[in-house]
């Protein structure tokens, strides 16, 4: 319910309107276009012509081209410039485009979560792929049968993002609390254990840190300090470090067992490399790593009841597997 202030002979008068008339005066129509003529705009800025985006929306190029006119009526702005038959995007098309594709896939992410629960309450997640996959995904069956309503959506981020632009709920973030109007909860300290593929330690053998000279250290992107706080735990000097790159730890570690080099672990990923035997380790295990995992939040999404029932769980978990 809104509230208004009006003036009747020359008196304030305070009265009160209805949501939905609020709601018209907070977002003028002009500024709402219809979802037919965002996604003929988005599908042409896309796809680069009417063509190709009458044949993705099944239309006819005939009723884009009208599609995309009447979105530039409504906003008073041109969006294309006609050149040959083709229309060709104007700078502030491109920033606008960015907008309606943000604002398009968030209503088919809701859309979509509604139909698959109507009834409970859906959890969109953003996950790091190996924690995810290793770590989170083994146990979420835990919590799906203690809150069955619930319906979590996961989707992969190797870094941090807007969670306004992105529509997620929650996500795990790898390094410090300190994620910008968001809530935090620290799961665990990352610890790491140098691992090297059986094969490789067959041609090397590693009793001292000095030993692993020459060998490739693999590296990931996002840990650019994991090897000189390794050394460091193993009372050494680092070691120049000239091996591959990664950007996760998936990849690094196959390239590990396969010969080709040594990879530093999250022990939750080691752990299983080791008791498998596709991978050693290589002096001090499970040394200090550089952050810590944490589920982060939205503030304005603190109090959704999923997000709540996941964090109880989470906060749980975490301390049954430590």
């Amino acid at each position: 319910m809104c509230i208004t202030i009006a003036m009747s002979e020359n008196k304030p008068y305070l009265g009160v309107i209805s949501f939905m008339e609020c709601i018209d005066k907070m977002r003028p129509r002009r500024f709402l276009p219809s979802i037919s003529l965002l996604s003929a705009f988005e599908a042409v800025l896309r796809t680069g012509s009417t063509a190709a985006a009458a044949r993705e929306l099944d239309l006819t190029q005939s009723t884009v081209s009208r599609l995309v006119q009447n979105l530039e009526q409504q906003l008073g702005r041109r969006l294309f410039e006609r050149h040959r038959q083709k229309l060709i995007p104007t700078e502030a098309a491109h920033a606008y485009g960015r907008d309606v594709t943000r604002a398009l896939d968030l209503i088919q992410r809701g859309s979509m979560e509604f139909a698959a629960n109507p009834g409970g309450g859906a959890l969109s997640l953003a996950i790091l792929p190996a924690f995810g996959t290793r770590w989170l995904a083994p146990r979420l069956g835990k919590f799906l049968s203690k809150h069955p309503g619930v319906t979590i959506n996961l989707a992969t981020r190797l870094k941090r993002f807007n969670f306004a632009a992105e529509g997620f709920d929650a996500a795990i973030h790898f390094g410090a609390d300190d994620w910008r109007e968001a809530g935090h909860m620290m799961l665990f300290e990352e610890r790491l254990t140098a691992c090297i593929s059986p094969a490789l330690l067959a041609q090397h053998t590693i009793s001292r840190a000095g030993d692993m000279a020459g060998l490739p250290l693999l590296q990931l992107e996002t840990r650019p300090n994991a090897w000189k706080i390794w050394f460091a735990a193993q009372g050494a000097e680092p070691a120049s470090v000239t091996g591959m790159l990664f950007d996760q730890f998936a990849t690094m570690t196959q390239a590990a067992i396969s010969g080709l080099g040594v990879a530093l672990l999250p022990d939750y990923l080691a752990d299983i490399e080791i008791e498998e035997k596709r991978l050693v380790p290589i002096l001090k295990r499970s040394v200090p790593g550089s952050g810590s995992y944490w589920l982060v939040w939205p503030q304005s999404r603190a109090n959704y009841p999923p997000l709540q029932a996941f964090r109880t769980w989470l906060a749980k978990e975490v301390q049954t597997a430590s």
